[in-house]
């Protein structure tokens, strides 16, 4: 256990000394009336900790979720009361569904104005309930210290999450006993406290995958957040398994593994990869809670298949699929586990599982290679796919919003090596994610290359974070997909809806001029042959950059859509 040193002190400053004790070295946020104590108390005292000011405590919650997914730590991000409390709320239901832990820490107005109007005054408890997996208000000061504990402990154990903590303007002024700073170590990383498997669940597992015929892994973002990636990469060449992923689950296995499928689904998935979980026989979901979006509307793969289940969270094991065995555990220590039993066993049935995921990608880059090549104007998004595979490196970060960047991305760029490199917001799927999220994982992960890969609807929802960058001189790369439409709402208008398009065109906005009046060094691409140019010096300067790139709008694109391709 991490102990301070024993003193009184304010509130504010136990704030102050338990994020310290855990660990905390950066956190996200904006100021405001109700967080002058705790401001005063970062300002002086020694801590270690670095806070990074931004212009909205949206993009605070986003960048802590994009902190604590590239480091396996709890992102930590803070905001005032009224509208400053309103605005952290979508990065914390964010990070909440998607099994990423942050902690937003919101002030608040004093205990003893409550119910007399004071400005900035609501419920915040009420409100964070619903979206957060443990919420509490901090009006004992003495009790600061223990509920802190409660809270990383909740966030990182179990299914990871987000957790909220109110912090009234009087509770910072209060008096906190100095001998009750201290942390529990074992909870400044997650996945802490891990879930072992039962025994007959895994041999049980075992004794299906050894007699299957022609079984598939299909893998969400547990094998990620847990690292599994050798376990799961062991798993696929002892039984010749083919390994496909969901969006979030990118990176459980390298996508040049002669095992990979790549995503399956209706976002990023194709009629070639669908083949492979509609042949299948068994189906093993890892960490995967088998949404509408990973299954089709849950008709790929069918009701009548084998089902084997391993998650963490015990609700969403059965809750889509008839389950024959449920192995309610951590992904790695459950694949560890199978793997072992597994490999006590002298025969298994030949699954041809290599075979079956090579056909999966030459389905795929038969429809791609054409389209990336492309001279066609406005430029193929294919083709910024291609030309980004030639120029990035291996262990280069990808951040990209939902629209345009997302179905490309999880359909066409093959990962080379496992890990965490590739991150969107699959929870909701708010727009304008990926530039603050980029921001996070940049001061995560500093030392490789951020790219942050959004349409021109995001721009706009997130465009004053540029000054951020700059102020703080991050080299992330911005890749602007410019077509003057929210075109996801259009493509469904087209596939769906007659063609009857109503509302969802906008001007075209310059956003090479708008980055470069922030400071941002900027490029626009119309023309195909010069992006491999553009994109390779923007993404070897040393400062922040953007290009935009009049590109393709979905609707008349090829998009590795299932309903729009239908």
């Amino acid at each position: 256990m991490a102990r301070a040193g024993t003193n009184r002190m304010t509130g504010a400053e136990a704030m102050v000394r338990m994020l310290q004790a855990y660990g905390v070295e950066h956190m996200f946020g904006l100021c405001g009336d109700t967080t002058l104590p705790f401001y005063d108390a970062l300002a002086r005292l020694d801590h270690g900790i670095s806070h990074v000011l931004t212009r909205d405590e949206r993009h605070a919650g986003y960048m802590a979720d994009g902190y604590a997914r590239v480091t396996g730590k709890p992102g930590i991000c803070e905001g005032p009361s009224g509208g400053g409390a309103t605005y952290i709320l979508p990065g914390v239901v964010e990070a909440n569904e998607s099994s990423t832990p942050i902690l937003a820490i919101t002030t608040d107005v004093s205990t003893t104005s409550r119910g007399r109007y004071p400005l900035t005054e609501l419920d915040q408890v009420a409100m964070f309930r619903p979206l957060t997996k443990w919420n509490a208000s901090l009006d004992d000061a003495t009790r600061l210290p223990a509920m802190m504990r409660s809270a990383f402990r909740a966030m990182s154990t179990g299914r990871p999450g987000a957790v909220h903590l109110a912090l009234p303007f009087d509770t910072q002024k209060a008096e906190v006993d100095g001998d009750e700073i201290w942390a529990d170590e074992r909870h400044r990383t997650f996945p802490s406290e891990r879930p072992g498997p039962d025994p007959d669940a895994i041999q049980a597992a075992a004794e299906v995958l050894s007699k299957a015929k022609s079984a598939i892994a299909v893998c969400g973002g547990g094998p990620v957040i847990a690292g599994a990636f050798d376990a799961l990469a062991r798993l696929a060449e002892l039984l010749d398994l083919p390994i496909a992923t969901t969006v979030s689950g990118q990176g459980a296995i390298a996508e040049t593994h002669t095992n990979a499928v790549g995503v399956v689904g209706s976002n990023g998935g194709v009629p070639a990869t669908r083949a492979v979980v509609d042949a299948a026989d068994v189906i093993l979901f890892i960490g995967c809670r088998a949404g509408s979006v990973t299954t089709e509307r849950w008709r790929s793969p069918a009701q009548d298949k084998t089902i084997l289940h391993i998650d963490s969270d015990p609700m969403v094991i059965g809750a889509n699929y008839k389950t024959e065995v449920a192995i309610c555990a951590d992904a790695r220590l459950a694949l560890e586990a199978l793997v072992a039993e597994l490999e006590t066993r002298q025969q298994f049935s030949a699954q041809g599982g290599a075979a079956r995921a090579q056909s999966a990608w030459q389905g795929k880059l038969a429809a791609f290679e054409a389209l990336a090549n492309s001279p066609e104007r406005p430029i193929r998004p294919e083709a910024v796919m291609s030309a980004l595979m030639d120029v990035l490196d291996d262990d280069a970060i990808v951040v990209a919003d939902p629209g345009t960047p997302c179905p490309y991305f999880s359909a066409h760029y093959r990962w080379r090596k496992p890990g965490r490199n590739f991150i969107s917001n699959r929870a909701h799927g708010a727009l304008g994610y990926s530039l603050a999220a980029a921001m996070g994982a940049h001061v995560g992960r500093p030392d490789v290359k951020t790219l942050s890969v959004m349409g021109d609807g995001s721009f706009g929802f997130c465009c004053g974070e540029f000054e951020t960058i700059v102020r703080h001189n991050m080299p992330i790369t911005s890749i602007v997909f410019s077509n003057a439409v929210f075109g996801w709402i259009k493509a469904g208008q087209n596939a769906g809806f007659g063609q009857r398009f109503y509302n969802v065109d906008f001007n075209r906005t310059n956003h090479a001029a708008v980055a470069e009046a922030f400071g941002v060094r900027s490029w626009t691409v119309e023309d195909p042959a010069d992006l491999r140019r553009v994109l390779a010096e923007a993404i070897n300067h040393d400062g922040p950059t953007l290009v935009d790139v009049i590109s393709q709008p979905l609707h008349e694109a090829a998009a590795p859509v299932s309903e729009w391709i239908a």
